[in-house]
């Protein structure tokens, strides 16, 4: 990897750093903090947001009527959601011991807070639950295949792909052949440690 490609990604981690240090400040002005698993707002937010909420007769009666028809379809997706999260679930418990890569903890991706928010109502909950769900489980997918890629084959392909995971820049340019076993067990080896696994290092 040249040197422009690594200031790169040593930039793009400062910015997502500040980026995270901004959000949680952020956080700080809206009054919550976060007890375990629990979100906890103060008293004060927690009233207003309570004269927010809507009730679901509400919803019921301002959702366009089309989106009620393709309910059905959105939620049947539960069933493969489900598939998909024991599949690699047992495939990561079962192979990555074997190969020797830190495991993708779930909890990290698959978060269900938004229970906590007094100005949505049972059915936006759920809603927001279902969403949480779904994409948090195709991100804890995502990581486990792309760790899974880089122990197999870091190449990037000939041609640009959209939204590739933040490890796949530091992979090995295509058509790059030379000592190509030897850097392939450098990426093996880095998948061992879970810090680095993270921070893509």
């Amino acid at each position: 990897m040249n040197e422009k490609i690594r200031q790169l990604l040593k930039q793009m981690s400062t910015l997502e750093a500040e980026l995270n240090a901004a959000v949680e400040e952020h956080e700080k002005i809206i009054h919550y903090k976060i007890e375990g698993q629990r979100v906890v707002f103060e008293d004060a937010v927690k009233t207003a947001h309570r004269k927010l909420k809507k009730s679901s007769w509400y919803l019921f009666f301002t959702v366009r009527p089309l989106n009620f028809l393709t309910m059905p379809v959105i939620y049947a997706m539960i069933f493969p959601f489900i598939l998909l999260d024991l599949f690699i679930t047992f495939y990561q418990l079962t192979c990555f011991p074997v190969y020797g890569i830190a495991r993708v903890k779930r909890a990290d991706y698959i978060v269900l807070d938004r229970r906590y928010l007094a100005y949505l109502n049972i059915v936006e909950k759920l809603d927001c639950m279902y969403c949480s769900y779904g994409v948090g489980l195709l991100n804890y997918a995502r990581e486990i295949t792309a760790r899974t890629e880089q122990y197999f084959c870091p190449i990037k392909h000939a041609r640009k792909i959209l939204g590739a995971d933040q490890r796949y820049a530091r992979f090995l340019r295509y058509g790059e052949g030379k000592d190509f076993h030897d850097k392939l067990e450098k990426f093996r080896n880095e998948l061992g440690s879970d810090d680095a696994v993270k921070t893509g290092k």
